[in-house]
Protein backbone atom coordinates (compact mmCIF):
# COMPACT_ATOMS: atom_id res chain seq x y z
CA UNK A 1 0.00 0.00 0.00
CA UNK A 2 1.22 3.67 -0.90
CA UNK A 3 0.91 6.31 1.25
CA UNK A 4 0.34 9.91 0.22
CA UNK A 5 -1.48 13.04 2.37
CA UNK A 6 -3.96 13.65 -0.78
CA UNK A 7 -5.18 11.29 -3.14
CA UNK A 8 -7.25 12.95 -5.71
CA UNK A 9 -9.87 10.88 -8.08
CA UNK A 10 -10.06 12.60 -11.43
CA UNK A 11 -7.03 14.64 -13.47
CA UNK A 12 -9.50 16.88 -15.35
CA UNK A 13 -9.59 20.68 -14.40
CA UNK A 14 -10.68 20.70 -11.22
CA UNK A 15 -9.05 17.91 -10.06
CA UNK A 16 -5.44 19.57 -11.55
CA UNK A 17 -5.82 22.55 -9.79
CA UNK A 18 -6.69 20.81 -6.47
CA UNK A 19 -3.62 18.89 -7.24
CA UNK A 20 -1.39 21.86 -7.87
CA UNK A 21 -2.33 24.23 -4.86
CA UNK A 22 -2.23 21.19 -2.53
CA UNK A 23 1.51 20.09 -3.78
CA UNK A 24 2.27 24.09 -3.45
CA UNK A 25 1.22 23.84 0.64
CA UNK A 26 3.97 20.86 0.63
CA UNK A 27 1.03 18.27 0.53
CA UNK A 28 2.28 14.62 -0.87
CA UNK A 29 -0.02 14.20 -3.78
CA UNK A 30 -1.24 11.26 -6.34
CA UNK A 31 -3.54 12.53 -8.94
CA UNK A 32 -5.40 9.11 -10.23
CA UNK A 33 -7.06 9.61 -14.09
CA UNK A 34 -8.55 6.49 -15.40
CA UNK A 35 -8.19 7.58 -18.67
CA UNK A 36 -4.91 7.40 -20.83
CA UNK A 37 -4.07 11.03 -20.51
CA UNK A 38 -5.76 13.98 -18.59
CA UNK A 39 -7.16 16.64 -19.37
CA UNK A 40 -9.60 15.27 -22.39
CA UNK A 41 -12.43 17.75 -21.57
CA UNK A 42 -9.92 20.74 -21.57
CA UNK A 43 -8.46 19.32 -24.99
CA UNK A 44 -11.85 19.66 -26.93
CA UNK A 45 -12.80 22.85 -25.24
CA UNK A 46 -13.34 26.12 -27.35
CA UNK A 47 -12.76 23.62 -30.74
CA UNK A 48 -9.44 22.91 -29.55
CA UNK A 49 -8.45 26.37 -28.22
CA UNK A 50 -10.08 26.19 -24.85
CA UNK A 51 -12.78 28.54 -23.25
CA UNK A 52 -10.81 28.71 -20.12
CA UNK A 53 -12.37 31.32 -18.45
CA UNK A 54 -14.94 34.37 -18.75
CA UNK A 55 -13.81 37.90 -17.39
CA UNK A 56 -17.88 38.61 -16.47
CA UNK A 57 -17.79 35.58 -13.76
CA UNK A 58 -20.38 36.57 -10.91
CA UNK A 59 -22.63 33.91 -9.26
CA UNK A 60 -25.57 34.79 -11.32
CA UNK A 61 -24.06 32.69 -13.88
CA UNK A 62 -24.22 29.46 -12.14
CA UNK A 63 -27.59 27.06 -11.77
CA UNK A 64 -27.54 25.16 -8.29
CA UNK A 65 -30.65 24.45 -5.83
CA UNK A 66 -28.12 26.07 -3.79
CA UNK A 67 -27.06 29.45 -5.34
CA UNK A 68 -25.38 31.09 -3.10
CA UNK A 69 -22.50 27.96 -2.25
CA UNK A 70 -20.67 28.97 -5.72
CA UNK A 71 -19.82 32.38 -4.34
CA UNK A 72 -16.93 31.71 -1.72
CA UNK A 73 -15.01 29.74 -4.09
CA UNK A 74 -15.35 32.55 -7.31
CA UNK A 75 -14.42 35.43 -4.82
CA UNK A 76 -11.53 33.69 -3.67
CA UNK A 77 -10.09 32.71 -7.31
CA UNK A 78 -11.02 34.92 -9.54
CA UNK A 79 -10.61 34.71 -13.72
CA UNK A 80 -7.65 36.95 -13.36
CA UNK A 81 -6.06 34.78 -10.63
CA UNK A 82 -6.17 31.93 -13.78
CA UNK A 83 -4.48 34.84 -16.02
CA UNK A 84 -2.03 35.53 -14.44
CA UNK A 85 -1.49 31.91 -14.36
CA UNK A 86 -1.66 31.88 -18.04
CA UNK A 87 0.57 34.73 -18.42
CA UNK A 88 3.10 33.28 -16.32
CA UNK A 89 3.61 30.54 -19.00
CA UNK A 90 3.50 32.85 -22.08
CA UNK A 91 0.60 31.20 -23.32
CA UNK A 92 -1.34 33.92 -25.95
CA UNK A 93 -4.60 34.20 -25.66
CA UNK A 94 -7.49 36.96 -26.74
CA UNK A 95 -11.26 37.27 -26.20
CA UNK A 96 -13.97 36.50 -28.88
CA UNK A 97 -17.06 37.47 -27.65
CA UNK A 98 -18.76 38.68 -24.02
CA UNK A 99 -15.76 38.15 -21.97
CA UNK A 100 -14.87 34.87 -23.55
CA UNK A 101 -11.06 33.83 -22.95
CA UNK A 102 -9.67 31.35 -25.58
CA UNK A 103 -6.18 30.42 -26.01
CA UNK A 104 -4.82 31.81 -29.76
CA UNK A 105 -2.93 28.63 -30.70
CA UNK A 106 -4.01 25.28 -28.80
CA UNK A 107 -6.23 24.40 -26.05
CA UNK A 108 -2.67 21.55 -24.96
CA UNK A 109 -0.80 24.39 -23.95
CA UNK A 110 -3.41 24.69 -21.10
CA UNK A 111 -3.30 20.91 -20.05
CA UNK A 112 0.74 21.21 -20.63
CA UNK A 113 0.90 24.53 -18.09
CA UNK A 114 -1.54 22.62 -15.56
CA UNK A 115 1.07 19.22 -15.57
CA UNK A 116 4.20 21.74 -15.63
CA UNK A 117 2.68 23.16 -12.45
CA UNK A 118 1.96 19.68 -11.10
CA UNK A 119 5.64 18.65 -11.98
CA UNK A 120 6.53 21.65 -10.15
CA UNK A 121 4.29 20.88 -7.09
CA UNK A 122 6.12 17.46 -6.57
CA UNK A 123 2.36 16.35 -7.69
CA UNK A 124 2.70 12.48 -9.00
CA UNK A 125 -0.09 12.07 -12.00
CA UNK A 126 -0.61 8.45 -12.68
CA UNK A 127 -2.95 7.76 -15.67
CA UNK A 128 -4.49 4.60 -17.60
CA UNK A 129 -5.36 4.11 -13.70
CA UNK A 130 -9.39 3.31 -13.14
CA UNK A 131 -10.54 2.78 -8.97
CA UNK A 132 -11.56 -0.52 -8.81
CA UNK A 133 -13.03 0.72 -4.78
CA UNK A 134 -12.44 2.93 -2.21
CA UNK A 135 -13.00 1.98 1.61
CA UNK A 136 -12.89 4.31 4.65
CA UNK A 137 -10.69 2.52 7.02
CA UNK A 138 -11.10 2.79 11.03
CA UNK A 139 -8.13 4.98 11.40
CA UNK A 140 -9.96 8.09 8.98
CA UNK A 141 -7.82 7.57 6.06
CA UNK A 142 -9.27 6.64 2.42
CA UNK A 143 -7.75 3.16 0.81
CA UNK A 144 -8.20 3.69 -3.16
CA UNK A 145 -7.72 0.31 -5.22
CA UNK A 146 -6.43 0.46 -8.48
CA UNK A 147 -5.07 -2.32 -10.82
CA UNK A 148 -1.82 -0.75 -10.17
CA UNK A 149 -2.26 -0.61 -6.15
CA UNK A 150 -3.65 0.40 -3.35
CA UNK A 151 -3.46 4.18 -2.62
CA UNK A 152 -3.98 5.26 1.29
CA UNK A 153 -4.43 8.95 2.29
CA UNK A 154 -6.21 10.81 5.17
CA UNK A 155 -7.78 13.20 2.36
CA UNK A 156 -10.13 11.92 -0.66
CA UNK A 157 -10.90 15.36 -3.58
CA UNK A 158 -13.83 13.86 -6.11
CA UNK A 159 -12.94 15.34 -9.30
CA UNK A 160 -14.31 12.75 -11.22
CA UNK A 161 -16.63 15.20 -13.60
CA UNK A 162 -20.21 14.33 -14.76
CA UNK A 163 -22.32 12.29 -17.23
CA UNK A 164 -21.90 14.49 -20.57
CA UNK A 165 -19.47 13.37 -23.27
CA UNK A 166 -19.57 9.34 -22.63
CA UNK A 167 -16.91 9.24 -25.05
CA UNK A 168 -14.52 10.98 -23.42
CA UNK A 169 -14.76 8.52 -20.47
CA UNK A 170 -17.68 10.41 -18.62
CA UNK A 171 -19.06 8.39 -16.21
CA UNK A 172 -21.38 8.17 -12.58
CA UNK A 173 -18.66 6.91 -10.74
CA UNK A 174 -18.75 10.27 -8.48
CA UNK A 175 -22.12 10.40 -8.23
CA UNK A 176 -21.28 6.48 -6.93
CA UNK A 177 -18.73 7.41 -4.28
CA UNK A 178 -20.96 10.52 -3.19
CA UNK A 179 -23.70 7.79 -2.68
CA UNK A 180 -21.33 5.35 -0.73
CA UNK A 181 -20.38 7.86 1.79
CA UNK A 182 -23.95 9.00 2.74
CA UNK A 183 -24.01 12.07 0.12
CA UNK A 184 -26.96 12.75 -1.42
CA UNK A 185 -27.11 13.34 -5.01
CA UNK A 186 -30.17 15.59 -7.24
CA UNK A 187 -30.94 14.62 -10.09
CA UNK A 188 -28.52 14.68 -12.93
CA UNK A 189 -29.52 15.93 -16.69
CA UNK A 190 -27.87 17.10 -19.90
CA UNK A 191 -27.10 20.88 -19.80
CA UNK A 192 -25.36 23.06 -22.70
CA UNK A 193 -26.69 20.79 -25.26
CA UNK A 194 -28.59 20.54 -28.65
CA UNK A 195 -32.32 20.52 -28.94
CA UNK A 196 -34.38 18.21 -31.33
CA UNK A 197 -37.51 18.84 -32.74
CA UNK A 198 -40.18 16.49 -33.96
CA UNK A 199 -43.37 15.98 -35.96
CA UNK A 200 -44.56 19.48 -37.83
CA UNK A 201 -41.55 21.81 -36.25
CA UNK A 202 -39.35 19.22 -37.72
CA UNK A 203 -40.90 18.58 -40.48
CA UNK A 204 -41.05 21.95 -41.70
CA UNK A 205 -37.04 22.87 -40.46
CA UNK A 206 -35.46 19.45 -41.69
CA UNK A 207 -34.37 21.26 -45.31
CA UNK A 208 -32.97 24.19 -43.52
CA UNK A 209 -30.07 22.14 -41.88
CA UNK A 210 -27.12 24.52 -41.36
CA UNK A 211 -28.95 27.92 -41.30
CA UNK A 212 -27.82 30.08 -38.47
CA UNK A 213 -29.53 33.15 -37.75
CA UNK A 214 -29.71 35.35 -34.30
CA UNK A 215 -32.26 35.26 -32.19
CA UNK A 216 -33.50 35.77 -28.57
CA UNK A 217 -34.86 32.32 -27.43
CA UNK A 218 -37.41 32.56 -23.82
CA UNK A 219 -37.99 29.76 -21.51
CA UNK A 220 -39.40 29.82 -17.97
CA UNK A 221 -38.48 33.66 -17.75
CA UNK A 222 -34.61 33.22 -18.50
CA UNK A 223 -33.53 34.68 -22.26
CA UNK A 224 -30.33 34.71 -24.20
CA UNK A 225 -29.60 36.36 -27.01
CA UNK A 226 -27.21 34.84 -29.26
CA UNK A 227 -27.11 32.61 -32.87
CA UNK A 228 -29.54 29.87 -33.25
CA UNK A 229 -28.22 26.73 -35.78
CA UNK A 230 -31.19 24.45 -37.07
CA UNK A 231 -29.53 20.93 -37.76
CA UNK A 232 -30.82 18.09 -39.00
CA UNK A 233 -32.17 16.92 -35.64
CA UNK A 234 -33.39 20.21 -34.53
CA UNK A 235 -31.69 23.62 -32.99
CA UNK A 236 -28.55 24.30 -31.47
CA UNK A 237 -26.40 27.32 -31.51
CA UNK A 238 -25.07 29.43 -28.09
CA UNK A 239 -28.23 30.82 -27.50
CA UNK A 240 -30.08 26.88 -27.78
CA UNK A 241 -26.88 25.81 -25.69
CA UNK A 242 -27.68 28.27 -23.11
CA UNK A 243 -31.41 28.13 -22.49
CA UNK A 244 -31.12 23.81 -22.78
CA UNK A 245 -30.07 24.39 -19.45
CA UNK A 246 -33.39 25.98 -17.84
CA UNK A 247 -35.66 24.39 -20.96
CA UNK A 248 -37.36 20.51 -19.54
CA UNK A 249 -39.25 18.22 -21.56
CA UNK A 250 -42.49 19.77 -21.91
CA UNK A 251 -41.91 23.67 -21.47
CA UNK A 252 -42.31 25.72 -24.21
CA UNK A 253 -39.50 28.14 -26.00
CA UNK A 254 -40.35 31.35 -27.27
CA UNK A 255 -37.96 32.48 -30.04
CA UNK A 256 -37.23 37.08 -31.07
CA UNK A 257 -36.11 36.62 -34.55
CA UNK A 258 -35.67 40.11 -34.69
CA UNK A 259 -34.05 40.30 -31.67
CA UNK A 260 -32.96 44.27 -30.79
CA UNK A 261 -35.70 45.77 -33.20
CA UNK A 262 -39.70 46.52 -33.17
CA UNK A 263 -40.97 43.92 -35.34
CA UNK A 264 -44.26 45.68 -35.92
CA UNK A 265 -42.33 49.30 -36.27
CA UNK A 266 -40.36 47.80 -38.98
CA UNK A 267 -42.99 46.44 -40.89
CA UNK A 268 -45.19 49.87 -41.00
CA UNK A 269 -42.22 51.42 -42.32
CA UNK A 270 -41.20 48.81 -45.17
CA UNK A 271 -44.40 49.04 -45.92
CA UNK A 272 -44.57 52.87 -45.94
CA UNK A 273 -41.22 52.73 -48.53
CA UNK A 274 -41.69 49.50 -50.63
CA UNK A 275 -45.47 48.75 -50.49
CA UNK A 276 -45.48 46.54 -53.38
CA UNK A 277 -42.64 43.95 -52.06
CA UNK A 278 -43.82 40.89 -51.16
CA UNK A 279 -43.66 40.13 -46.98
CA UNK A 280 -41.29 36.91 -48.14
CA UNK A 281 -38.96 39.49 -50.29
CA UNK A 282 -38.70 41.71 -47.93
CA UNK A 283 -38.29 38.99 -44.54
CA UNK A 284 -35.12 37.60 -47.07
CA UNK A 285 -33.64 40.40 -46.75
CA UNK A 286 -34.20 40.89 -42.58
CA UNK A 287 -33.79 36.87 -42.22
CA UNK A 288 -31.82 34.06 -43.88
CA UNK A 289 -33.68 33.84 -47.37
CA UNK A 290 -34.34 29.81 -47.04
CA UNK A 291 -35.31 30.58 -43.22
CA UNK A 292 -37.91 33.67 -44.37
CA UNK A 293 -39.25 31.64 -47.34
CA UNK A 294 -40.29 28.66 -45.03
CA UNK A 295 -41.86 30.92 -42.46
CA UNK A 296 -43.84 32.05 -45.22
CA UNK A 297 -44.78 28.85 -46.61
CA UNK A 298 -45.87 27.32 -43.31
CA UNK A 299 -46.68 29.96 -40.65
CA UNK A 300 -47.39 33.74 -42.30
CA UNK A 301 -49.35 34.41 -45.94
CA UNK A 302 -46.99 36.23 -48.44
CA UNK A 303 -48.80 39.26 -50.10
CA UNK A 304 -47.26 42.61 -51.03
CA UNK A 305 -47.17 44.54 -47.68
CA UNK A 306 -49.62 47.05 -48.74
CA UNK A 307 -52.25 44.38 -48.47
CA UNK A 308 -51.93 43.89 -44.69
CA UNK A 309 -53.86 45.73 -42.69
CA UNK A 310 -53.10 46.78 -38.83
CA UNK A 311 -54.27 44.04 -37.09
CA UNK A 312 -52.75 41.52 -39.85
CA UNK A 313 -49.15 43.58 -39.58
CA UNK A 314 -49.64 42.73 -35.52
CA UNK A 315 -49.89 39.03 -36.01
CA UNK A 316 -46.93 38.79 -38.55
CA UNK A 317 -45.22 41.37 -35.66
CA UNK A 318 -45.93 38.84 -32.89
CA UNK A 319 -45.09 35.69 -34.93
CA UNK A 320 -41.36 36.96 -35.28
CA UNK A 321 -40.99 38.38 -31.95
CA UNK A 322 -42.78 35.57 -29.92
CA UNK A 323 -42.36 32.72 -32.25
CA UNK A 324 -43.72 29.29 -30.66
CA UNK A 325 -41.30 26.31 -30.90
CA UNK A 326 -41.52 23.22 -28.79
CA UNK A 327 -38.96 20.79 -28.36
CA UNK A 328 -39.30 17.21 -28.18
CA UNK A 329 -36.18 16.40 -26.15
CA UNK A 330 -32.60 17.11 -25.89
CA UNK A 331 -29.38 14.89 -27.80
CA UNK A 332 -28.74 13.96 -24.32
CA UNK A 333 -25.21 13.34 -22.99
CA UNK A 334 -23.97 12.56 -25.44
CA UNK A 335 -23.15 15.99 -27.11
CA UNK A 336 -23.73 17.86 -23.60
CA UNK A 337 -21.15 20.19 -22.59
CA UNK A 338 -22.20 19.77 -18.76
CA UNK A 339 -23.86 18.03 -16.39
CA UNK A 340 -26.86 19.93 -14.28
CA UNK A 341 -27.58 18.26 -10.98
CA UNK A 342 -24.77 16.02 -8.86
CA UNK A 343 -23.67 16.20 -4.94
CA UNK A 344 -25.64 18.31 -2.92
CA UNK A 345 -24.23 21.15 -1.94
CA UNK A 346 -25.66 21.79 1.45
CA UNK A 347 -23.93 18.84 2.53
CA UNK A 348 -20.69 20.34 1.66
CA UNK A 349 -18.34 23.41 2.67
CA UNK A 350 -18.84 26.06 0.70
CA UNK A 351 -15.28 27.57 1.31
CA UNK A 352 -13.54 24.11 1.44
CA UNK A 353 -15.70 22.04 -0.79
CA UNK A 354 -14.91 18.72 2.59
CA UNK A 355 -18.16 16.93 3.22
CA UNK A 356 -19.89 17.85 6.76
CA UNK A 357 -20.48 14.19 7.48
CA UNK A 358 -17.22 12.71 6.62
CA UNK A 359 -13.74 14.41 7.34
CA UNK A 360 -11.17 14.31 4.61
CA UNK A 361 -13.68 13.91 2.07
CA UNK A 362 -14.09 16.42 -0.89
CA UNK A 363 -15.97 17.52 -4.03
CA UNK A 364 -14.81 19.35 -6.67
CA UNK A 365 -15.95 20.54 -10.17
CA UNK A 366 -18.70 18.73 -12.45
CA UNK A 367 -19.80 16.00 -9.98
CA UNK A 368 -21.20 18.97 -7.33
CA UNK A 369 -24.48 20.33 -8.10
CA UNK A 370 -23.26 23.95 -9.98
CA UNK A 371 -23.17 24.16 -13.39
CA UNK A 372 -22.51 27.20 -15.40
CA UNK A 373 -23.41 29.42 -18.65
CA UNK A 374 -21.45 28.55 -21.72
CA UNK A 375 -18.40 30.65 -22.33
CA UNK A 376 -15.97 29.42 -19.62
CA UNK A 377 -17.98 29.62 -16.64
CA UNK A 378 -17.81 26.15 -15.94
CA UNK A 379 -14.14 26.00 -16.05
CA UNK A 380 -13.89 29.02 -13.90
CA UNK A 381 -16.04 26.99 -11.54
CA UNK A 382 -13.37 24.05 -11.63
CA UNK A 383 -10.51 26.13 -11.10
CA UNK A 384 -11.99 27.96 -8.47
CA UNK A 385 -13.83 24.60 -6.80
CA UNK A 386 -9.89 22.76 -7.03
CA UNK A 387 -8.40 25.85 -5.74
CA UNK A 388 -10.62 26.05 -2.48
CA UNK A 389 -9.69 22.33 -2.20
CA UNK A 390 -6.33 22.65 -2.70
CA UNK A 391 -6.21 25.36 0.51
CA UNK A 392 -8.06 23.32 2.61
CA UNK A 393 -6.49 19.32 2.44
Amino acid sequence: MQHVDVVIVGGGAAGLMCAIRAGQRGKRVRVIEHANRVGRKILMSGGGRCNFTNTGTTPGHYLSANPHFCKSALARYTPWHFIALVDKHGIAWHEKELGQLFCDDSSKQIVAMLLNECAAAGVQVQTDCPVERVQHADNGTFQVHTHDGTIAAPALVVASGGLSIPRMGASGFGYELARQFGHSVLPTRAGLVPLTLSGTHQQRFAELSGVALPVTVTCNSQSFSNFMLITHRGISGPAILQISSYWQPGDALSLDLLPGSDALQTLQTLQAERPAAELKTLLAELLPKRFAQRLCEHWLHSKPIRQFNLPELRTVAEALQNFPLIASGSEGYRTAEVTLGGVDTHELSSSTMQSRTVPGLYFVGEVVDVTGWLGGYNFQWAWASGHAAGEAV
